[in-house]
């Protein structure tokens, strides 16, 4: 099994400066949706969550640039657990250049730090991370990764 969940995108020209290289804030943007996609295709009950009383409050995020990806790149955004506590998750995202013939570069690395909350808007409190998610996060925490692993 993958150490990983994988996001595949294809870069479009609305995500690129004048210059053509991928804007900055659509880094951030696919940690986002990377999220999301684990989410609804592995612990789809925590969408349910989240209609009630559930919320995920991003805390931080952060990422590294390496090198330049442009406008159709295939970009595989790939997500690990890096922590679970009582109330807190957080992940690391590799942003990986596929090319055609097969070669796989790393231009970027993020992360992540997420709190879970329940309670109405104007009065939310610390919640434990509900226990489907750790679940569906149980093969990618940290202690499942061999050392060869954790490298790209």
């Amino acid at each position: 099994m993958e150490n990983h969940y994988e996001y595949r995108h294809v870069v479009g020209f609305e995500e690129t400066n004048i210059v053509g290289n991928v804007y900055y804030v659509n880094y951030l943007r696919w940690q986002g949706r990377c999220r999301e996609m684990f989410l609804k295709y592995q612990a789809p009950e925590v969408l349910t969550d989240l209609q009630g009383d559930l919320k995920l409050f991003t805390l931080k995020v952060d990422c590294e640039f390496f090198a330049e990806i442009t406008a159709f790149d295939e970009v595989s955004i790939r997500m690990r657990l890096v922590d679970l506590a009582q109330t807190q998750l957080e992940f690391s995202f590799d942003y990986v250049r596929l090319d055609p013939d097969g070669f796989e570069t790393l231009v970027a690395r993020g992360r992540q730090r997420v709190a879970c909350m329940r309670g109405p808007n104007t009065r939310t409190a610390p919640a434990r991370v509900p226990e489907s998610l750790v679940r569906a996060l149980a093969p990618y925490k940290p202690e499942n990764r061999s050392e060869a692993g954790r490298a790209l």
